[in-house]
Order: structure tokens, then C-alpha cells, then sequence
């Protein structure tokens, strides 16, 4: 009774948080069972607890090959936590519930409320049930053709198993493959069905769920919310101008784009634009990149997904936000103003310290990392920012991390991933107000 007291206790973020970190500790133990390696060596406790924490929190970032490291079990093992973190353990617990035909109580409702990062409880279950139908549907029919694709290239048992494995880590936007080397998607970079199939899969998870229930009922309501519009304008501005950049930078540069044929600097532009979204799969080799490509992508993955999806970052809207801000101050008006509606000044507020705290995490950490890694300043800040921003995209250092690289990484990756829900809650609206308000201060700014 004690137990189930302090359980009710608990805030929903601290749920979230908990519930997160036993499902890494689970996933860690059962990557260092020897059944989980293909020589039958038990992994090292720090190598499966980074593999499991970047797992769950989708990033996919890895200190060693998962293809070649890993047997059948331990990439499953790896699969299920992927699908776990991407969608969330009480969305999955939810799974559980309703096909138990268990009922959902308050409490509940209130963490899968804070999990899905909504404003209010009402139709939370029924966002929940078309979260999982969407996600499955969406899942099979990737499986379905990367292995009708992948057929021609090996035995049909295997082209279904990496076709089921690649849609669920692609949809969930983790960066794991199994193509052994760390070559991710590097030998499909002329390949159309893979490129359009897996930038499918990645954008469609990145746009989070609410945007996906949007666009399913547009049939029906002729209309979407202010929240899908600015999802689904920012996306589509931040690829184009991804895919822009990124085949100006390195249209001549003979280590990426300048050695394809025109449909190739095509397909590996837009590939690259896509993956910043916090996916973490690559069709080019990131080393071979231009500096100014590089800091570029550090930006995108930065920026990251939408809210309610399966990617992280500081998210599109906390983005547009801030450029709204922006706009606003530099016209002189008080307000924000997007598709005709006028936003809070505590969304603002909230906007811009998510990404402020953000800011300060991603350069402390590699403030931290450059002193204690082998390794250019630029290159520590790719994957710190990776890390938080639970991408994957990898310069080649992770696997060269220290000890304590390594679990600062995790911690980074655990953050990205739980950070700006816990935060977004604490600085939610409270109830009631202050009593009195401060005289107004005049300040000196720029």
C-alpha cells in the first residue's frame, strides 16, 4: 500500500523519467546476455548501456557495429527498444491495457498527457489508439517494400528481416542498420526505392502524431489546426533549404556529391536534408562532408523534429517561435502573429528558454568532451548535438569515446529524448496567480 502511495505520488515527469530508465537498465542487461553477441562474448555493462540508452532514446549513435557485433537476439533486443522509445513506455503500456480491456485511470491519462506533450487530457486514449495504428500501418508498409526491394540483393528471409528492422528504426527515427562497417545507407545512395521509402518513413515519424491525425481527418474537417500548419510549413522550409545548401556545399566536393551523376547529388541532397530530422541514417559519408556542410547539419539536428513524434531536438515550433519573435521585434509589434492567430507570451517565453537550457547543455557538454576526447572541436560538437538531438549522424568519434565520454554521451541522449517534456511540463501554466505583480524596470538592451 506504502508503494502504490509513493507511486501516486509521482509527477508525471518523474514517471516518464523512471519508466525510461528502467526500460535502458532492462535493455542493457539483456544486450550483455551472450546469446546477444555473435562470438558469444557478453558485452561490456558501459558498451550496453550506452547501445540501450541510444536505442531508447532513438538516436542511434553506437560504440560498435550492430550488424556485425550483435546476433539475431541482440539486434531484436535493440528493435524492440527502438519501438518502445520511439512511440514511449506508456503508450505501449496503453497497448496493454486496452487489449487486456484494463481501464485507464487518471493517472494515466495525466502521463500519457505529458508523454504526448498535450495541453489537456480530453481524447488522450483515442490519440493514443491511432498513435499505435498509425505507427503499425505506417511501419508495415515500409517493411513491406524495403523487402520487396532488398529481395533482389539477398535471400528473402533476410531482405524481410532488414526490411522489418529498417522501417521500425527509420519510422522511429533511430539511426541503427545492419549493413555491418558502420556504413548505414551508403551503398544505396543511386537507389530511388530505398531513398523515397526510408525519407517516407522518416519524415512521416518526425511530424509527430498529432500532425499525422491532421492530415488523415483533412478528408473529412477541410481544415487543419494552427499547430499542423506551422509543423508542416517549417518541415517543409527546412528541407528545402537543407536540400539547397547541402548540394551548393558539396556539388564539387570529389568525397560526397561531386563523384555522382546528377541523380545521385540529387538523391544524396535530399537524403542529407531528410536525416537531420533526428533520423541518423546516411546515403553519404558524413567525414567526407565540407566544414561548412558539417556546422550546417549541426544546426538541423539542433532544430530537430516536431512535438509528439518520435524525433527530438529543441522541435520546429520552438523554432518558428523564435523566428516569429524575431520578425515581430524587428516590425515593431507586440504581438506574434501565424495564419492569423496571435500567440501567448508564455509560449514564447517557453520557446525561447527550451532553447536557451538547450544551448547551454549542448555547449557544456562539449565544452566537457573536448578536454577529455581526442578529437576537433567541430567533431565534439557534432555528436554532442547529435546526441542531444537523438539523431545518430556520427562524424566517426562516438566509437572512439572514452569511458566517460561514453556516459556523458548517454546522459546527453537521455536528456535530448526526456529533456523538453519534463521541462515543457514544469514550465506549463500554474494554478492560480500571484497576488500582486512588481513595479515595471527599464532595461538597456543591444
Amino acid at each position: 500500500m506504502n508503494s502504490k502511495l509513493k507511486w501516486l505520488r509521482l509527477s508525471p515527469p518523474q514517471i516518464l523519467v523512471l519508466g525510461f530508465a528502467a526500460i535502458i537498465f532492462i535493455g542493457a542487461a539483456l544486450l550483455m546476455l551472450p546469446i546477444s553477441s555473435r562470438t558469444g562474448e557478453p558485452l561490456g555493462f558501459i558498451d550496453a548501456l550506452f547501445t540501450s540508452t541510444s536505442a531508447t532514446c532513438v538516436t542511434g549513435l553506437v560504440v560498435v557495429d550492430t550488424g556485425t557485433t550483435f546476433s539475431s537476439f541482440g539486434q531484436i533486443v535493440i528493435m524492440l527498444l527502438i519501438q518502445i522509445g520511439g512511440l514511449g513506455f506508456m503508450t505501449m503500456a496503453t497497448l496493454f491495457a486496452l487489449v487486456l480491456k484494463r481501464r485507464i485511470s487518471l493517472k494515466d491519462r495525466l502521463v500519457l498527457q505529458e508523454a504526448m506533450n498535450q495541453s489537456s487530457m480530453e481524447g488522450i486514449v483515442r490519440l493514443i489508439r491511432r498513435v499505435l495504428l498509425y505507427s503499425l500501418v505506417i511501419e508495415a508498409c515500409g517493411a513491406v517494400l524495403l523487402s520487396i526491394r532488398w529481395v533482389f540483393d539477398m535471400p528473402i528471409g533476410k531482405a524481410i528481416y532488414y526490411g522489418v528492422f529498417h522501417a521500425v528504426t527509420m519510422f522511429n527515427n533511430a539511426g541503427f542498420d545492419l549493413f555491418g562497417d558502420f556504413r548505414s545507407l551508403t551503398g544505396y545512395v543511386y537507389d530511388p526505392v530505398v531513398n523515397v521509402v526510408v525519407m517516407f518513413l522518416i519524415v512521416s515519424g518526425g511530424i509527430g502524431f498529432i500532425v499525422l491525425s491532421d492530415l488523415i481527418d483533412f478528408r473529412k474537417q477541410r481544415r487543419l489546426s494552427l499547430h499542423s500548419k506551422v509543423v508542416l510549413s517549417m518541415t517543409g522550409a527546412l528541407l528545402l533549404l537543407g536540400f539547397i545548401v547541402i548540394l551548393i556545399f558539396e556539388f564539387t566536393n570529389p568525397r560526397t556529391l561531386g563523384s555522382l551523376n546528377w541523380g545521385g547529388k540529387f538523391l544524396g541532397a535530399l537524403f542529407q536534408s531528410v536525416t537531420p530530422r533526428t533520423a541518423g541514417a546516411n546515403t553519404i559519408d558524413i567525414t567526407g562532408l565540407r566544414q561548412a556542410t558539417q556546422f550546417f547539419i549541426v544546426i538541423l539536428m539542433f532544430i530537430g523534429a516536431s512535438p509528439g513524434s518520435t524525433g527530438g531536438g529543441i522541435k520546429t515550433t520552438t523554432f518558428t517561435i523564435m523566428v516569429g519573435a524575431v520578425i515581430a521585434m524587428m516590425r515593431g509589434r507586440d504581438d506574434i502573429v501565424m495564419f492569423r492567430y496571435r500567440l501567448a507570451q508564455e509560449r514564447v517565453l517557453k520557446a525561447l528558454t527550451i532553447a536557451l537550457l538547450a544551448l547551454l547543455l549542448v555547449l557544456a557538454v562539449s565544452m566537457i568532451l573536448s578536454t577529455t576526447e581526442e578529437g576537433e572541436f567541430l567533431e565534439i560538437l557534432f555528436e554532442t548535438t547529435s546526441a542531444f538531438g537523438t539523431v545518430g549522424l556520427s562524424m566517426g568519434l562516438t566509437p572512439d569515446l572514452t569511458v566517460f565520454g561514453k556516459i556523458l554521451i548517454s546522459i546527453t541522449m537521455f536528456a535530448g529524448r526526456l529533456g523538453p517534456l519534463t521541462l515543457a511540463y514544469a514550465l506549463g501554466p500554474k494554478k492560480g496567480k500571484e497576488l500582486y505583480r512588481h513595479p515595471e524596470g527599464k532595461m538597456i538592451i543591444g
